[in-house]
């Protein structure tokens, strides 16, 4: 079969939508088992079946992946997190002799649209991503013992654990090929990781990413390329021996049994997708979704006991969970629907009730201090998602503390000022600005999301802290510079109606970028670095005759051919 069969295109009609739902009794790639003479370590092993591939017309061949195994990988990460909270250290390796990892799926890569490429590559950096998470955060220290030869991807993800281990015997090699051999980026942060987190000089990370057999043994150590170089006569006992010293070094929160993630509940039509706290309306006339989150209903938990007793039903984890489920499935499944419109529904008071738990035990408890990094990292997905987003606050609007992190997140903000003449709700919109605004969920770049939005003023970010706790309406809001407009009950529906259709009319290509560009303001950080270039150099590059082109490097690999590249350079 060719390469560019078009019978690979994920994007065909006849493709079923991805599904993001996993559970590790129904894992086909991944092996996912706890050390039977140590709880506190866990080994994650790649052993990927060839005929599992998410889509028809490609094998996965030589433990490389797809879509459908890192999905599998993401689903195991939040499973380590939340349901395996004992564990302190984190094993991942191959059960295949020889073979860690060879990458993303050349012939899937070379088949796919050019938006399957990028959100393929998108939620694998955000996976990778969450593994330093789980190490930073959690106390959950991953090490790769790179057990065979790791190329692209695979070595990319090893790159995402906190130390690298090679075994040395005499064939195993870490590489970045993509350059040499497929006329691409590696695309999961390969290059920045190289550089920024492990250190390596910029020449000898010029030479190594442009070595398509990479590089063993001693001097794979030497260049900082991987922290260890272990004979393969003692490998099983000296991985085991770095995995139990990782986790007497955790820093892991104390804990006794974790809670279970059950599958979602969920509602799905051609009209929209429906949870139980999260809902999402399509109009696919004008190209937009509506997207509302409602708040907590009920009493709080009275105490930590009990929102232990509640697990996944407890509702920031619940919204969470459904809220992070919503956007990788739009994302995926509804490229035409670029612009999400985002409200809010509920008490204030009862939004922040539950806010004032996770600030008081986050510090303290596992769960809730996974419950905050979990909402900070589906903050984060919004913040890289190639879509247009607005915020409608409105009168029953809960946009306060946390919940308004979902408004700031959005690239503009109509807040309306009064009431709607019939409205039950009878008072007029408010939001609310806590503690959690200023730091709790940190953008991919480093600062809060009122940093960034007034990058260069800390003194008004200062005249800010001294509102929080207090209600503030349109007019406030509006002068304080937390919305981007505020019209009254008469220009509203017109006010909204306008704008949506004048962003419906701009192109989408246009507005990817400049969203980018104003999202991520003031300093970097390696995770915004690795989606700044992943959306500028490699979403470019895949579009390139010589990377995706009929005589392109993706489609003459594997042939036996050379790329005929077009040598200009632009």
């Amino acid at each position: 079969m060719s390469s560019a069969d078009p019978s690979v295109d994920p994007d065909d009609g006849d493709v079923p939508p991805v599904d993001f739902d996993r559970d590790p009794s129904g894992y086909r790639h991944w092996q996912l088992a706890l050390d039977p003479h140590d709880p506190t370590v866990a080994y994650v092993k790649l052993d990927v079946d060839e005929a599992g591939g998410l889509v028809p017309g490609y094998e996965l061949k030589m433990n490389s992946y797809d879509l459908g195994v890192d999905i599998e990988l993401y689903d195991i990460t939040q499973r380590l997190r939340f349901t395996h909270p004992r564990v302190r250290a984190v094993v991942l390796t191959s059960a295949k002799d020889r073979n860690f990892c060879a990458g993303a799926n050349i012939r899937m890569l070379a088949g796919s649209s050019h938006p399957w490429k990028v959100n393929f590559c998108k939620f694998t950096n955000e996976t990778r991503n969450g593994i330093e998470d789980a190490t930073a955060y959690s106390g959950q220290t991953w090490i790769a013992a790179v057990n065979g030869t790791a190329a692209g991807g695979g070595y990319e993800m090893a790159l995402a654990c906190e130390r690298i281990l090679l075994i040395d015997d005499n064939s195993s090699t870490v590489a970045l090929p993509e350059v040499p051999l497929l006329g691409v980026l590696p695309g999961t942060g390969g290059l920045t990781r190289v550089t920024d987190k492990r250190r390596v000089r910029k020449d000898r990370a010029d030479v190594f990413a442009t070595r398509s057999e990479g590089f063993g043994g001693k001097q794979a150590v030497e260049w900082k390329l991987v922290d260890e170089v272990i004979p393969k006569r003692r490998w099983d006992e000296t991985v085991a021996e770095r995995a139990v010293e990782a986790a007497a070094a955790s820093t892991r929160l104390p804990a006794d049994d974790g809670i279970e993630l059950p599958p979602l509940e969920r509602t799905e039509t051609a009209d929209g997708i429906t949870y139980p706290h999260v809902r999402a309306e399509f109009d696919h006339d004008r190209g937009l979704v509506e997207i509302t989150v409602d708040g907590p209903g009920g009493g709080v938990p009275e105490s930590i006991e009990r929102v232990h007793a509640l697990g996944a039903d407890f509702w920031p984890l619940a919204m969470t969970r459904q809220l992070d489920d919503l956007i990788l499935r739009l994302r995926s499944n509804e490229p035409e629907l670029g612009t999400w419109v985002i409200r809010t529904r509920g008490d204030v008071e009862d939004a922040l009730a539950f806010e004032r738990v996770i600030e008081q035990h986050s510090g303290d408890d596992w769960l809730v201090n996974e419950i905050r990094h979990y909402f900070k990292r589906t903050l984060k997905r919004l913040d890289v998602t190639s879509r247009s987003l607005i915020a409608l606050v409105e009168p029953g609007s809960c946009f306060a503390g946390a919940l308004l992190e979902l408004a700031l997140a959005c690239d503009r903000q109509y807040m309306l000022d009064g009431t709607i003449e019939g409205d039950e709700q009878g008072d007029e919109a408010q939001i609310m600005l806590t503690a959690s605004n200023f730091g709790t969920f940190p953008m991919p770049n480093g600062p809060s999301r009122l940093a960034s939005r007034f990058h260069g003023d800390d003194d008004h970010v200062a005249t800010l802290r001294k509102e929080m706790g207090r209600r503030l309406t349109a007019g406030e809001a509006l002068e304080l510079g937390l919305v981007t407009d505020a019209p009254d009950d008469i220009d509203w529906d017109d006010e909204v109606r306008i704008m949506l259709e004048e962003r419906a009319s701009l192109s989408p290509d246009a507005l990817t970028g400049m969203e980018a560009n104003h999202r991520f303001v003031g300093p970097e950080t390696m995770e915004s670095r690795i989606f700044g270039r992943l959306t500028a150099w490699q979403n470019w590059i895949f579009v390139r005759p010589n990377a995706s082109g009929p005589e392109g490097a993706l489609r003459k690999y594997g042939t036996g051919r050379r790329a005929d590249f077009d040598r200009k350079r632009v």
